[in-house]
C-alpha cells in the first residue's frame, strides 16, 4: 500500500527492505515511544524512503539517531524543546515533521512541523498520507 501510495506521488522513489521486528523494537526502547500505526506500516514495506539527494522518509536507524539529537536541544526563554515531538522527516532547511508525543504515546494522527529558527510547532496535516501527498505534491509549503 505505502510503496504504491509513495510511487504515485514522487518518481524518484528508492524503497529499502522492510524494518525487522528488532529494528522496530529498538526504536521503541531507544526513544522510549510507541510508534504510530501508519508508520509502523510504512516501516513494515520499506526501512525509509530515499530519493537522489535527501530522504523522504527516515530509516528507522536514522529516526532514532535524529530524535536523539534534536531532544537534547536546551531550552531557553521562549524557545520551546521539541521533545514532544517523535520526528520521521526534515524539511531540508531545519524544520522537521513529526507527531505530538505525551507520555510515549502518539496523540492523534496530525503531523506537526517544528521550526528550528523560533521552536513553533504548528499542525500542517492531518494524517501520515496527507503530509506525503500534501508536502511532496506541492500543496503544503513552511
Amino acid at each position: 500500500m505505502w510503496k504504491n501510495y509513495l510511487s504515485n506521488i514522487i518518481e524518484e522513489c528508492q524503497f529499502k527492505a522492510p524494518a525487522t521486528e528488532i529494528e522496530l523494537l529498538s526504536v521503541q526502547k531507544e526513544l522510549k515511544i510507541e510508534l504510530p500505526k501508519k508508520l509502523t506500516e510504512l516501516f513494515n514495506e520499506t526501512n525509509g524512503v530515499d530519493g537522489k539527494y535527501y530522504s523522504y522518509i527516515w530509516s528507522t536507524e536514522q529516526m532514532v539517531r535524529e530524535n536523539l539529537s534534536v531532544w537534547d536541544i536546551e531550552e531557553f526563554e521562549n524557545y520551546k524543546k521539541p521533545d514532544n515531538l517523535l520526528f520521521f522527516v526534515d524539511a531540508g532547511n531545519g524544520d522537521l515533521f513529526g507527531y505530538l508525543i505525551l507520555n510515549g504515546k502518539v496523540q492523534n494522527d496530525d503531523i506537526y512541523v517544528w521550526n528550528h529558527e523560533d521552536g513553533s510547532q504548528t499542525v500542517i496535516a492531518s494524517s501520515l498520507e496527507e503530509f506525503i501527498k500534501g508536502w511532496y505534491g506541492g500543496g503544503i509549503s513552511i
